[in-house]
Formats: C-alpha cells, sequence, structure tokens
C-alpha cells in the first residue's frame, strides 16, 4: 500500500509517497516536469520489498511547497531541496531514480553530494548541457544567452489549458493528448491515465513556476531564457553538467531511455532548432550555426567521460517506446532497475 505525507525540511515541505512497511535501503524517485511522485507510484509497488522506495514531489509540483524557481542556479534549486529532504528523512545515503528532468536533479544531487549516492538510475535525462540553445557533443552554445531555450519556448495555449485544468480530449495541445502523443509513444494509454492528467495539472503555473519568466532578443528564434521558472533552469546558460567526470567517488550509473522518445531526442519535437529544421519556425538559420540539439549524444559523451575517469554506466533502449519506460515497459524496465540496485 502507498502511502502519503509532508516532510519538514531546513528549506520547505516536501510531499512524498512510500510503500508501508519498508525498511531496505532506500530507492528515491525523482519525477520530471509537468508530473508529481505520481508517475512513480507503480514502480513503486513492483519493487521488491527489500528496498524501500520513497517517490518525492519537486517545489512548484504535486503538494510540495510552491517556492519560487531561481532559474540562474540550473537545477541546484532542486537538487538542494532534494538534499534537504534526505537529511531530514535520516538518510545518509540512498539509491537515485530521475526521469526526464529529474534525471538532471539527481545528476546535479550525485556532483554534489557523490558520497551519499549509492546507486543513480537515468530515465529518457534531459542532456547535461540543459535544453534547447547548444550543439554538438560537447554542448557549445548557440548564444551565451541561451537563446533557444527556455520559457519563451512553452506553447501559450498549451499554458492556459493547464491554468484552465483541462482534463479533456478535445485538442492537441490539451495536457491529456500531450500526454498520449509525447509522454508515451501512442497508441499506448497508461491504465491510469486519469491520475497522471491529475498530476500534470498540479504544476504550479507563472514566471517562478512554469514556464517562467522569458526574455526578448532579436536573435533567432527570438526567445531567450530568463531568470525564473522550470524551464528556464533547465536554459544550457544555467545548467551544465561539464565536470560530472570529476565526481569522486563515482557510483555505478544506469541510463534507460526509450527508442522512440520525441521530448528527449536527438531530433526532439520540443527542440526550437529541430522545429526550424522542419519548417514548423520560420527563419531557421540553418545546420551550420542552428542546428538540432543532439541531446542523447550528449549525454553519451558525458558519461564516456566518466566512465574513462574510473566510473561505470550501462545504456539501455527499450524498443517500441516513449519517454516513460517505467509505464511503457514496466517488466523489462524493473529488471533493469533491480540489476542496478544490486550494485549498490
Amino acid at each position: 500500500m502507498i502511502t502519503s505525507r509532508t516532510v519538514p525540511t531546513s528549506r520547505l515541505t516536501v510531499h512524498l509517497l512510500e510503500v508501508a512497511d519498508r525498511t531496505g535501503p532506500p530507492v528515491i524517485f525523482v519525477h520530471g516536469n509537468l508530473s508529481s511522485s505520481a508517475f512513480w507510484r507503480a514502480t513503486m509497488l513492483a519493487l521488491p520489498d527489500t528496498y524501500r522506495p520513497i517517490a518525492v514531489d519537486l517545489r512548484g509540483f504535486g503538494d510540495t511547497d510552491p517556492l519560487p524557481i531561481d532559474a540562474t542556479r540550473g537545477l541546484h534549486d532542486h537538487a538542494d531541496d532534494l538534499a534537504a529532504t534526505l537529511a531530514a528523512l535520516d538518510l545518509t545515503s540512498a539509491h537515485l531514480v530521475g526521469w526526464s528532468m529529474g534525471g538532471g536533479v539527481v545528476l546535479q544531487y550525485l556532483r554534489d553530494h557523490p558520497s551519499a549516492v549509492r546507486t543513480l538510475t537515468l530515465v529518457n535525462p534531459v542532456s547535461p548541457y540543459g535544453y534547447g540553445g547548444t550543439r554538438g557533443a560537447t554542448g557549445d552554445l548557440v548564444d551565451p544567452s541561451g537563446v533557444g531555450s527556455g520559457a519563451g519556448a512553452a506553447n501559450p495555449e498549451f499554458v492556459q489549458r493547464l491554468r484552465d485544468g483541462d482534463r479533456s480530449a478535445d485538442s492537441p495541445l490539451s495536457p491529456r493528448q500531450i500526454l498520449r502523443t509525447f509522454y508515451v509513444k501512442p497508441p499506448f494509454i497508461p491504465a491510469d491515465e486519469d491520475a497522471l492528467v491529475d498530476s500534470i495539472l498540479t504544476s504550479r503555473l507563472g514566471d517562478d513556476h512554469y514556464p517562467g519568466d522569458a526574455a526578448p532578443t532579436e536573435a533567432w528564434p527570438n526567445v531567450a531564457p530568463g531568470t525564473h521558472g522550470v524551464l528556464n533552469s533547465m536554459s544550457p546558460n544555467h545548467f551544465r553538467l561539464d565536470d560530472l567526470h570529476q565526481t569522486d567517488p563515482k557510483p555505478p550509473i544506469l541510463w534507460l531511455r526509450g527508442a522512440d522518445d520525441q521530448i528527449v531526442s536527438d531530433t526532439s519535437m520540443f527542440d526550437l532548432a529541430h522545429l526550424g529544421q522542419l519548417g514548423a519556425i520560420p527563419g531557421w538559420p540553418g545546420p551550420e550555426t542552428h542546428p538540432p540539439q543532439p541531446m542523447i549524444t550528449q549525454t553519451r559523451a558525458v558519461l564516456d567521460e566518466y566512465a574513462s575517469g574510473g566510473g561505470t554506466y550501462e545504456e539501455i533502449v527499450f524498443a517500441d517506446c516513449g519517454h516513460s519506460p517505467h509505464l511503457e515497459k514496466p517488466a523489462e524496465f524493473l529488471a533493469a532497475l533491480q540489476n542496478i540496485l544490486a550494485k549498490g
């Protein structure tokens, strides 16, 4: 049975889910953008009872305090909240599992607290060089301002439908249809879809949350990141992990991803440069200066350097799967997760 509680920490009050009466090694699940701990419920229940699964709500999502996000710190606000939560639970070490934006959060936590991480599992993680506005395997900035990333890339109609609490399937920009089209690979529909839509709709909106504030710019595609909110916290001028290979000690890393992910991809349908290349955004300057961000290539390059520095990682790709292998391929996902947990 899953239980719910709030935990006061030194930074904020955090809501989390647990499985009742579990006392084994803790496995901390961290959700992605526009979601909450609810996306981990099935995985938590399926985990063997020798482990203690805990899923947290990040600030601005679920039932955790909606404190503002200082995007100039990258994902440090979320990583520091996670550290405060583990301290409040009196956990000196844990296995970490991070999905999408949560993958960036646990990577940042690993960089800041390597001795506290037993193993690290990345599930379709955001690139270590942020989301949008970079080119090449080394994440070179298209522009120092981070142009092409951040809150300005959010679709206004989708944001309004979030604000309206839209639970319909009437529009391709309704939260339910975004879930069906991009969170998973069609035609898969999660059995608990209604609960997942409710989870998406817990996302706090505005300049301090989703999508954040935007800065005007004359450079294509005429959006640059602001200094507040969740999308700006993943802009490459705010969030970069160039030095992951310097982490010491280096726990084992497992990288899981769906082969057909449209959100985190070398051809992402949310990357403005890729959309420009497709002709969906006019004025694209061309591949010499604004190629699509090679998100998978960048993650692999950073993990290869981590391995060259003495660490280890394994990459597993699930065929016929989108952005959420824990929902779409639960048996295969659980088997891979149990294998890495046994190493820590």
